[in-house]
C-alpha cells in the first residue's frame, strides 16, 4: 500500500508505537490522517505538531468506534488505512481479578472486533481496504508472568488472521505487527520485564519503519525484531522443546 492520498485512523496514537507510526504516516503525505486515544491531552498534542485531527476515545467502546470511523469518512471519506495500535498491558495470572481479564479482553482485542464491524461492509462494497492489527511477540510466543496480556494477543493475531482470509478474495489487506521489546513508556513502566526485554530494545520509529516497509509489501505478518521469525519457527518445529525452553528461560529470569 502506497499510504500517499490515504485516509488512516490510527488508534493508541498518544504514545508510543502510536505515536510513532502517526508521525512517520504524516511523512507520507495521506489525505486524511486521524488519531484516537483515551488521553485526550496527548493524543492532541500529537496530532497537533504534525497536522492531523485528534480524537478522544474509547476504543474498548463499540459506539465510541463507530463514532470514530463515521466522523473520519464524514471529513475525510471512506477510510483506506486502519490501525488497531492501542493496547494494555502487562503482569497478571489465573489468579488475577476477573474484571482484569475483562477490560484487556475489551481493549486488546474486541477494539479490533468493533472497528472491524463498521469497516468492513464498506471495504467490502469498494472492493478495497486496509486492516493494521498491533499484537505483539506475546501473540506469536508468549509473555512470561503475564497471562491474560498473552491470551489476549494471542487472540488479536487470530482475528487479524481470520479477517485475511476472510476477506482477502474481497480485496481485504490485512498486516499484523507483532514487535518483541520497544522503548515506550509502556515498556518502561513494567521494570520486572526489563531483564527480558531490555536486551532486544528497539525504538518506535524502527517499528514505524517496519510497518510503512511492510505495508507496502503488503506482507501479513510485520516483524521488527528479526529474532521473533526464527522464534516463532522454533515453536513450529518442535512445539514441546520450544516450551521446555521458555519455563528455562523463565527459571533464569524470574528464579524463585
Amino acid at each position: 500500500m502506497d499510504l500517499e492520498d490515504k485516509v488512516i485512523i490510527v488508534t493508541g496514537a498518544g504514545s508510543g508505537i502510536g505515536e510513532a507510526l502517526a508521525r512517520r504516516f504524516a511523512e507520507e503525505s495521506p489525505a486524511g490522517l486521524v488519531l484516537a486515544d483515551l488521553n485526550k491531552t496527548a493524543v492532541e498534542r500529537v496530532a497537533k505538531g504534525i497536522g492531523a485531527v485528534g480524537k478522544h476515545t474509547d476504543v474498548s467502546d463499540p459506539d465510541a468506534n463507530r463514532k470514530l470511523i463515521e466522523e473520519t469518512e464524514g471529513r475525510f471519506g471512506p477510510i483506506d488505512l486502519f490501525c488497531a495500535n492501542a493496547g494494555i498491558g502487562f503482569a497478571g495470572d489465573e489468579q488475577t481479578d476477573p474484571s482484569e481479564w475483562d477490560r484487556m479482553w475489551k481493549v486488546n482485542l474486541m477494539s479490533h472486533v468493533h472497528a472491524a464491524k463498521h469497516l468492513i461492509p464498506g471495504w467490502v462494497a469498494r472492493g478495497e481496504g486496509y486492516f493494521l492489527s498491533t499484537a505483539s511477540a506475546a501473540g506469536l510466543l508468549t509473555n512470561l508472568k503475564a497471562a491474560q496480556y498473552s491470551v489476549t494477543k494471542h487472540a488479536a493475531v487470530a482475528f487479524a488472521e481470520w479477517l485475511s482470509i476472510t476477506y482477502g478474495d474481497a480485496g481485504i489487506k490485512v498486516s499484523c505487527l507483532c514487535p518483541m521489546g520497544v522503548n515506550t513508556p509502556f515498556v518502561q513502566s513494567a521494570s520486572e520485564f526489563e531483564d527480558l526485554l531490555g536486551p532486544h530494545l528497539i525504538e518506535p520509529e524502527a517499528v514505524a519503519d517496519a510497518v510503512v516497509d511492510g505495508l507496502a509489501d503488503e506482507r501479513f505478518l510485520i516483524l521488527p525484531h528479526p529474532d521473533v521469525e526464527r522464534f516463532f519457527q522454533n515453536r513450529a518445529n518442535d512445539y514441546d522443546r520450544w516450551i521446555r525452553g521458555m519455563r528455562k528461560l523463565q527459571r533464569s529470569v524470574f528464579p524463585e
